[in-house]
């Protein structure tokens, strides 16, 4: 198979994995013995520079160990255990991951999950970035009442959250299906949607499918007044769901804009 001719070795089993929503993913068994992880999809060479700049900033990520024509072989990271167990650990890593830059709120380029896209021109207003690019962008794919919300909040933005806040490297994507567990000990951070914007977008992702704890976000050190903007920034990924899932994402879209008073 052509995984195998990249890395100069042959396959000896394949094993699909849990998830992939965005693209195939297998453990590829070796004839040396060696496991890798498989990745086909038309946005693995974007993953891959995401990766490298996760890496720059000391986070652990699988190496790439090969890239070619939609097909990216990845290193193998060590798995099993629980996020639950792990929370001080990850407000270390993050806070690697976090640290401020100087940079545009933004990436390079444009990313998406499935059809849906994920919109990164750079900008020094993170107000504008988030009204345009994780707002209005939703206005012509859900229901007339949602946008009608969605807008007003777009236009009052700068009540909510700052213009400036400290620049850092996201995730983008950050909740526990992508963050490898080994014992108590992050392994690694893996399928992210990087781009550079406020720390707290991060947190709001990974609080609507886990649970962190008081210590975690203790360990954070976190602004002042930031469970007021978690609504604002939870409110992205909510929408991304409703498009790519509906049913209850609509309802807790709703809610979020709710406690935002729209």
């Amino acid at each position: 198979m052509r995984a195998g001719a990249l890395l100069g070795v042959g396959v000896e089993s394949v094993t699909r994995l849990v998830g992939g929503d965005l693209g195939s993913v297998s453990r590829l068994t070796l004839k040396d013995g060696r496991s890798v992880v498989a990745k086909h999809g038309a946005r693995v060479a974007q993953e891959a520079r995401m990766l490298q700049a996760m890496r720059e900033t000391g986070a652990p990520v699988p190496a790439v160990l090969a890239i070619e024509d939609g097909l990216m072989i990845l290193e193998d990271l060590p798995s099993g255990g629980q996020l639950s167990r792990s929370w001080s650990h990850l407000a270390e890593l993050l806070d690697h991951l976090h640290a401020p830059v100087a940079q545009a709120f933004g990436w390079e380029e444009d990313y998406g999950f499935g059809d849906i896209a994920i919109l990164n021109g750079r900008t020094n207003d993170w107000v504008e970035f988030w009204a345009d690019h994780r707002l209005r962008c939703h206005l012509s794919h859900v229901e007339p009442h949602l946008a009608r919300r969605i807008a007003a909040l777009a236009d009052r933005l700068a009540d909510h959250i700052p213009h400036a806040p400290p620049a850092a490297l996201l995730h983008g994507d950050l909740w526990g299906g992508n963050i490898l567990i080994e014992r108590d000990h992050v392994s690694g951070l893996i399928d992210p949607a990087c781009y550079y914007g406020d720390r707290e977008v991060d947190l709001a992702m990974l609080s609507l499918f886990n649970q962190p704890s008081v210590v975690f976000y203790e360990a954070c050190g976190l602004a002042e007044g930031w469970q007021q903007r978690q609504p604002v920034y939870r409110l992205w990924p909510l929408l991304v769901h409703v498009r790519l899932f509906g049913g209850a994402y609509h309802q807790q879209a709703g809610a979020c804009l709710d406690t935002l008073g729209f």
